[in-house]
């Protein structure tokens, strides 16, 4: 079973990238058709035949466990000082990016209340799922962003920078709404709301100022252990056993292990063990496919019907304008070219594996039902497919990076700001 599904990782991913398509799209592309989307289709029970139900319990242990170290792979490249050097002015695009597609994704939640499957949810209420919708709307893909950048050659361009500072911005915001969203639909009261929030805030203070000090004292080069294995056992124990309470808290795993990446002293393990980031990036890598075929089981494309067509349509309209007019038109109006403000309204739109993630936390909540994760999960693919070729379209120094042996091509100096600042002279 494994095997097949590295297997179909693989080849997906292989053919994503002869499209110039990020790695990630093939292998979330490979989920979805291991599952009933397009397996299901052939004659047979070919999927419970392939994942038998008394299997899938540990296909979802080894899906969370590379969905942490996923996460701490994303808090670890999390560079608070990158979000300092853009000034304001980034920040009112990051928010206005935000707010806009988190008003529209909440609203649409609203009109989609006949038609939600409340069998298959478990609150009965409309908040928790607007609030919800609203924040998965928002969320731009920070690491897939980074790697459209990077294979666009965009990594030094103006508008690449903004992008990503931009995104780290976008997702800090829509995981604190999530972690609301995950307390609110666990909570039986105002008092476990309460104590949930006091101990996820106890938490993040005893990471700050008691365990990342700890860390880059026990990491330093200096130290008569330090080493590669010293390293990679502290980090992996501490990214589990914080992922371990913040779902004890009530909160998903991924708030913790995402906070122990954050709070990693980069510098020390950097100086130490530089190359154990990579290691747990590499793990992560070898079961996040395990993650997307638990995904691709519960996304049904073939039983949308029509309400699900329309929910379909409905998301992806909602989804693209509220990312693409909340991105480019803040941008314009903060002094960018409309070809800058084009292109950054582009990127912003690619949700990728962080979409996803939020996703299966609202699947496991009982927010959503099947029709509107499939429709999500749908607009995930497609708006981080359609990012690629738009990018070539609209953004004339848009090259994808050279590849081995081939010459690079000269900066030709016409890298304009995109957005002009008294503060942001760099």
């Amino acid at each position: 079973m494994l095997a097949l599904i590295v297997a179909a990782a693989s080849v997906f991913s292989r053919l994503a990238q002869r499209l110039r398509q990020p790695a990630v799209v093939g292998e979330i592309v490979a989920g979805v058709v291991l599952g009933p989307s397009v397996l299901g289709l052939l004659p047979g029970d070919l999927v419970g035949l392939v994942f038998p139900a008394d299997v899938r319990p540990y296909l979802q242990v080894l899906s969370q466990l590379g969905l942490v170290l996923f996460m701490f792979g994303v808090g670890y490249e999390f560079d608070v000082a990158r979000l300092r050097r853009h000034g304001a002015q980034v920040t009112a695009v990051s928010l206005t990016s935000v707010a806009l597609p988190f008003a529209l994704g909440a609203g649409l939640a609203v009109l989609l209340t006949p038609w939600f499957d409340r069998a298959h949810m478990k609150t009965d209420g409309l908040l928790v799922p607007a609030l919800f919708l609203g924040a998965a709307m928002s969320i731009t893909a920070f690491p897939v962003l980074a790697r459209i950048i990077d294979e666009r050659g965009l990594q030094k361009d103006r508008v690449g920078v903004v992008a990503v500072a931009c995104a780290a911005i976008q997702d800090v915001l829509a995981w604190i709404v999530l972690a609301v969203v995950v307390a609110l639909a666990g909570s039986t009261g105002p008092w476990p709301l309460v104590r949930m929030a006091l101990s996820c805030a106890a938490l993040m203070a005893a990471l700050v100022w008691v365990v990342r000090p700890a860390l880059a004292w026990a990491l330093s080069p200096a130290r008569v252990w330090s080493g590669p294995l010293i390293t990679q056992a502290v980090l992996v124990v501490g990214l589990l056993l914080s992922a371990w309470a913040t779902e004890a808290m009530g909160l998903h795993a991924v708030f913790g292990a995402f906070a122990f990446g954050a709070v990693a002293p980069r510098a020390e393990v950097n100086a130490g063990a530089p190359e154990v980031p990579e290691r747990v990036e590499q793990a992560s890598l070898l079961l996040l496919p395990v993650f997307f075929v638990v995904t691709g089981l519960s996304v049904d494309l073939g039983g949308l019907g029509r309400n699900g067509v329309l929910i379909l349509v409905a998301v992806l309209v909602v989804a693209c304008a509220g990312k693409f007019l909340g991105a480019a038109g803040a941008a314009g109006l903060t002094g960018a070219s409309r070809q800058d403000a084009t292109v950054l309204g582009v990127l912003m739109n690619a949700r990728g594996l962080t979409e996803l993630v939020i996703l299966n936390v609202g699947l496991g909540l009982g927010v959503l039902d099947g029709q509107m994760f499939t429709a999500m999960v749908t607009m995930a693919i497609v708006t981080t497919v359609m990012t690629g070729p738009l990018l070539d379209r609209f953004h004339r120094r848009a090259v994808p990076a050279p590849r081995p042996g081939e010459p690079v091509a000269p900066d030709r100096g016409d890298h304009r700001p995109l957005v002009t600042s008294p503060d942001e002279g760099h």
